[in-house]
C-alpha cells in the first residue's frame, strides 16, 4: 500500500518535476520524468534513499532512473 501511494504521488508531481529537470540537465542522456512517461515508459519500482526517492522506469530494453530530492526537483538519466 505505501509503495502504491508513493507511485501515485510521483506520477501526480511529474509535471512539476519536468519544469525543474530542464534547468538541472545539460547532457543529452538526461531527460525529465514527464517526457519519459509521455514516451511510453512505465514505472517499475520506487526506492526511498534517505530524503530522496528513486523511481525506475522501463520501456522495452531501455531503462531510466529518476531521483527526486523534493516534489519539484528531480533528475533522470539512462541506466543502460
Amino acid at each position: 500500500m505505501p509503495r502504491t501511494l508513493l507511485t501515485i504521488a510521483v506520477m501526480l508531481f511529474a509535471a512539476n518535476a519536468q519544469a525543474q529537470s530542464s534547468a538541472l540537465s545539460s547532457s543529452s542522456s538526461t531527460t525529465s520524468m514527464g517526457d519519459l512517461i509521455k514516451q511510453g515508459y512505465e514505472i517499475k519500482s520506487t526506492v526511498s534513499n534517505g530524503a530522496k526517492l528513486i523511481v525506475f522506469l522501463q520501456k522495452d530494453n531501455s531503462a531510466y532512473a529518476c531521483e527526486f530530492t523534493s516534489l519539484t526537483s528531480s533528475r533522470c538519466g539512462s541506466i543502460n
